[in-house]
């Protein structure tokens, strides 16, 4: 597999309206979109400082995956991501080496990427996802 870069940091917020203006208005770093995840329960709001993405992640819903890691651990980063050239290569590599991911496919994220996650017990403890950009 080959890593791009990094793709973007994904912070998880209890609300879009109080914490946007933060990197919106103070850091003044380019506001690229808001996009709903339907499947993945999670309102995206994405800046775009050139050289990497900040992703703020708000809840639909206290069942979902962000609503979880809020409940459990409060506001603040949620995973780092790193875009790769092929995410099938990049999944079947990790399972042949027994890297811990959260589906066995990509499924679609923010911006029309293909994306997969992998456990934060293979990683260290970061919660890791891989996007293939469209």
């Amino acid at each position: 597999m080959k890593i791009l870069g990094i793709e973007h940091i994904g912070i998880a917020v209890n609300s879009l309206d109080k914490d946007a203006p933060f990197w919106k208005h103070i850091l003044k770093i380019s506001h690229s979109g808001k996009e709903v995840i339907e499947d993945q329960g999670v309102t995206t709001d994405i800046y775009d400082t050139g050289k990497g993405k900040v992703e703020l992640l708000e809840s639909m819903g206290a069942d979902t995956p962000i609503g979880k890691f809020l409940e459990n651990r409060g506001a603040g980063i949620h995973h780092v991501c790193f875009e790769v050239d092929n995410i099938s290569e990049a999944i079947k590599e990790l399972k042949e080496s027994n890297i811990q991911v959260l589906s066995d496919e990509s499924t679609g994220g923010a911006e029309g990427y293909k994306v997969v996650f992998i456990h934060p017990k293979s990683t260290g403890g970061v919660l890791v996802e891989l996007a293939e950009k469209p």
